[in-house]
């Protein structure tokens, strides 16, 4: 095993990275930029080196500077946490080139699996069930149109090398399609610096649902079962669960199973997620794999008892996989709603300052990952969890430079609906002050009728919000309600003062000692 790992990222990623790091007795190393001096990730670390400016493409992702670092820390392996460079082959190549793990799959894994057209050839010689398209090149936007025509409208045309929604769009006839092609082509270069699109046939009734592997060195593979997805904004994940409330015992199975045949297709080792498309029907379809943690990888660690990122260390140094497919049980339910620095009230802009009140609520252990004794010391113990991965503190500064996500509030419970009721309280527990944040409305998808039920899509906050979020409008009888509780409220703080002064009558000390009495039983009626 190694002695000292270096964490090649920053915020929550990092700190989640070093708590585990710190339990299987390794030595850790933070890098930073100038911006992120003061960050929560540096004064957790035993070690801290300064890698270059604010901006991610002169520090973060600079792999001369990251690898300098290495050397320069003596670090024996690198964790690259997610984003940034993660799921890049170059640098997964030149720490093995330095004799150092690169904790994450080999470099021809990443690179497999990184181009979408590449890895939709592979899943489907892998006996992956993919959605119906046309991978080849595509020469120009009349291409375009001759081909969705024969996928048969509405299609999906995506950039090969795309990520996070970019290079996107959704055609419903010959125009739109001929539109989307040159649109798609255009961001796509932009962004990724590759204008390669493809085709595919759109589903409609969509659920993101995806499956969580584990695979080493020695040939073994494991699936940990499945996490909705399916509410994101703009092709960006908001709210996750695990297990999906749509999926039977038979559709995981297949998912999990054809998931675990696809990393032994291009030697997977490593924690890897394969995301899919699933329909109304149940029928399922390959989207793409990414070759590193999922952000929302800790409703998988709540429902299985498994530490995913203690399982990549363990596979990068070597180690075979000491848990069978027999030995995964998923117990309980888990969500993540991730808080973001950005206001929704105004577009979901981001929202950058100082975090002048930052008060998440108190964090419980429970249910599997208690028993596993990965809690055991961390947390009080209860019958439903709280668990609060973040990378910031009170009195710190979010920054413009990278992304909004501040913090990722977990909470499991034995079934969904009280995984769901932990959540609402502890959304509701969670103070933030100073920046614009999406508090509110995570609590109001919490509270929407149709996440309650599990019938979400992809396109719930697209329906559900049309217009925008603009806060939640209670019930008239829920108002009187509130109007009299403040009432009540204002009538006895009044009493109290005039008690303290001395300028109390008869009845006023009358009145006051029934409303104390009614407060201490909370008897009265409003």
């Amino acid at each position: 095993m190694f002695k000292k790992i270096l964490i090649a990222n920053r915020g929550e990623i990092a700190c989640r990275v070093i708590k585990t790091a710190r339990k299987m007795g390794l030595s850790t190393v933070a890098i930073y930029s100038d911006a992120d001096a003061q960050a929560l990730h540096v004064q957790m670390a035993d070690e801290a080196i300064h890698i270059g400016p604010a901006p991610a493409n002169q520090s973060y992702i600079v792999i001369e500077k990251v690898m300098e670092a290495v050397k320069t820390s003596g670090a024996q392996a690198v964790h690259p946490g997610y984003g940034f460079l993660s799921e890049n082959s170059k640098f997964a190549k030149a720490l093995d080139a330095a004799g150092v793990a690169f904790v994450g799959p080999p470099a021809g894994a990443i690179e497999k699996m990184g181009d979408k057209i590449t890895s939709k050839k592979i899943a489907q010689e892998a006996g992956v069930s993919t959605v119906p398209g046309y991978m080849g090149l595509i020469a120009d936007a009349d291409e375009a149109v001759k081909i969705s025509n024969e996928v048969g409208y509405p299609v999906m045309l995506k950039a090969s090398a795309g990520g996070g929604g970019k290079g996107m769009r959704i055609a419903w006839n010959d125009q739109e399609a001929r539109e989307g092609f040159q649109s798609s082509k255009n961001e796509a270069a932009n962004s990724f610096g590759d204008d390669r699109i493809f085709i595919e046939k759109f589903v409609t009734q969509p659920r993101h649902i995806e499956i969580q592997v584990l695979c080493d060195a020695h040939g073994n593979g494991i699936y940990l079962g499945e996490r909705e997805c399916s509410i994101q904004r703009r092709n960006q994940k908001v709210v996750e669960e695990a297990p999906s409330p749509f999926l039977d015992e038979a559709t995981r199975k297949a998912m999990g199973e054809q998931a675990v045949a696809l990393a032994k297709a291009v030697g997977y080792a490593s924690a890897g997620t394969v995301e899919f498309i699933v329909d109304g029907s149940k029928d399922f379809y390959f989207l793409e794999m990414n070759t590193r943690l999922q952000v929302e990888h800790p409703v998988t660690e709540l429902i299985t008892g498994v530490d995913l990122v203690e399982q990549m260390i363990r596979v990068a140094a070597g180690e075979p996989l000491s848990i069978t497919q027999e030995d995964v049980k998923l117990t309980g339910w888990a969500i993540e709603n991730r808080l973001y620095a950005e206001d929704p009230y105004r577009g979901f802009l981001p929202s950058i300052g100082r975090l002048t009140r930052y008060r998440p609520p108190v964090e419980v252990a429970a249910g599997p990952m208690l028993d596993a004794g990965k809690w055991q010391g961390d947390a009080p113990t209860g019958t439903t969890a709280v668990r609060n991965d973040t990378g910031v503190y009170e009195g710190g500064e979010i920054s413009m430079y990278y992304d909004p996500m501040i913090a990722k509030l977990c909470t499991w419970g034995p079934d969904r609906a009280s995984a769901i009721e932990a959540m609402r309280v502890a959304l509701d527990s969670f103070e933030v002050e100073g920046i614009g944040h999406n508090l509110p409305f995570l609590s109001a998808v919490m509270d929407h009728p149709i996440f309650i039920k599990g019938e979400m899509t992809t396109a719930f906050i697209a329906e559900e919000y049309p217009d925008g979020f603009e806060g939640v409008t209670l019930p008239e009888p829920q108002l009187r309600h509130v109007a009299a509780a403040c009432a009540a409220m204002h009538r006895v703080a009044d009493i109290r003062r005039a008690r303290v002064s001395g300028r109390m009558d008869n009845h006023e000390r009358t009145v006051g000692t029934e409303w104390n009495v009614a407060l201490q039983d909370q008897s009265f009626d409003v």
